[in-house]
């Protein structure tokens, strides 16, 4: 480490000789000063310096020797009891695990084999507490491409990180997640992670197991982060461990499939992290995108799925009272929910409640107040255009489904009530038009018996007919 108190020295050298010049004493009866020392421990700093930072070398050999010795010592105790920690251990270990941050001493600790001391840790350690700070060590280095890379082709280092996923310490199995994470979204070494966890079915069962039980927030959203990457990476993947309970050994106990996991955890999320919630609903919705997902939504929780999702859109996103901006901030839950519901509502045949029909229209609404508003563009905002047309599109699909499909007396009661107006209606069919012109045509008509006023509107305005017309 860095010894700062080399020049202080040589300051105090310095007023010594100056002393001594004062005293009288003739100059040439004195020995000669030293030479200055500073070159001589500088040159040694440098050396122990880890690349260009100020990190110690041998302050991290050291700290690493103690590990290894606490781990023996604890291998060496009788009994399942684990050694404490000591309070200074654990500090110096936490600055490691910070210091993994740096590239510099990523590599470094690469190099000296750190990886291999850590996972001999692991896997003696009864203590959660080291387990975890190793963990995030490692955690750390596979941040950067080249440590990654390293880490990535250890095989048992991959064994043991799998295990871990069925730990009972909430923390390890956050700092695993987050470790599997990194490397999954690392291109050069994702396929090779894929192909571990594919080829271990029991992660699949410990996810379940935590998105169905847990409460604890952090973990809930790193497990919903991981279980999404690894569906929009490997569609087989997600199509086997959609398929995985069937395929269990009849004698292991009933466990919870992945769609009512994943259900579970965004219900647990709902009111507290929309970050979380969001990777949930991307994930049921690539659930969506398969057959095997259809099948095991509506088979199993597609309807709970459906009245979770309506309480979302209907309760919490777009409301009355809310700005039009508010579609920036709530799209990216907007979007996975509409296309959800929209998917498992050809097949469920759900009602279609007027408080959804509403927010719908309201979506729809409230991008066309959005776009009114704009003052100018740039690149930024065309950019927030291109993800708002998205929800557009997939709102107006929703939308379509249902219009082709509500009767006639049902479109009445929505007049009546307030949730279809004149404004509303206007917005939508410009978003639907002209892809859904057909649907326009329908609703026309429609109108026409129940609302003729709003119908002539939609004529005169959109140059539609209607289908009896047509």
């Amino acid at each position: 480490m860095i010894m700062e108190r080399n020049e202080c020295s040589t300051e105090d050298v310095d007023g010594e000789r100056s002393g001594s010049s004062s005293s009288g004493s003739p100059e040439m009866d004195r020995n000669p000063s030293p030479p200055p020392e500073d070159d001589e421990p500088k040159a040694s700093e440098e050396a122990d310096a880890i690349g260009e930072t100020v990190y110690s070398k041998h302050w991290i050999f050291s700290t690493l020797t103690r590990l290894i010795q606490m781990v023996s010592d604890e291998e060496g105790e009788q009994g399942d009891a684990s050694v404490v920690l000591t309070e200074e251990l654990e500090e110096d270990l936490c600055k490691v695990w910070d210091m993994a941050m740096d590239v510099d001493v990523s590599v470094f600790l690469q190099e000296y084999k750190a990886p291999d001391i850590l996972l001999g840790v692991i896997a003696k350690s009864r203590n959660p507490r080291l387990t975890e700070i190793c963990v995030g060590i490692l955690g750390n280095m596979a941040c950067f491409h080249e440590t990654c890379i390293s880490l990535s082709q250890n095989s048992d280092l991959g064994a043991v990180l799998l295990l871990l996923l069925g730990d009972n310490d909430p923390p390890t199995i956050l700092e695993t997640c987050r470790l599997l994470l990194t490397c999954v979204s690392q291109p050069a070494v994702a396929p090779l992670w894929l192909n571990r966890i594919q080829q271990q079915p029991a992660v699949c069962s410990s996810f379940c197991f935590i998105m169905s039980s847990s409460t604890n927030v952090d973990l809930l959203v790193k497990i919903g982060e991981l279980v999404d990457k690894l569906f929009d990476e490997d569609e087989e993947l997600m199509k086997s461990w959609v398929s995985l309970p069937s395929e269990n050994d009849p004698n292991e106990d009933v466990q919870q499939d992945i769609a009512s996991s994943l259900l579970e955890a965004a219900t647990q999320l709902r009111s507290e992290s929309p970050e979380g919630l969001e990777v949930y609903l991307h994930s049921l919705q690539l659930l969506t995108t398969v057959e095997e997902g259809m099948q095991a939504l509506v088979g199993g929780c597609g309807h709970a799925v459906w009245g979770f999702l309506c309480k979302v859109v209907c309760e919490d996103l777009c409301q009355p009272d809310d700005p039009p901006l508010i579609l920036q901030e709530q799209k990216p839950l907007l979007v996975p929910a509409l296309a959800v519901l929209s998917a498992l509502h050809s097949s469920l045949r759900s009602d279609i409640s007027p408080e959804l029909i509403g927010s719908v229209l309201r979506v729809l609404h409230f991008y066309a107040e959005y776009r009114q508003s704009r003052t100018g563009g740039n690149s930024e905002s065309e950019e927030k255009d291109a993800q708002l047309k998205v929800l557009v599109e997939t709102t107006a699909e929703f939308l379509s489904m249902v219009l082709m499909e509500i009767p006639e007396d049902l479109l009445s009661s929505f007049v009546k009530e307030g949730h279809l107006t004149e404004k509303n209606c206007v917005s939508a069919v410009s978003a639907l038009l002209p892809q859904h012109s057909s649907v326009v045509q329908h609703l026309v008509t429609l109108l026409s018996e129940v609302e003729p006023k709003l119908a002539d509107m939609i004529k005169k305005d959109f140059l539609v007919s209607s289908n009896a017309s047509s």
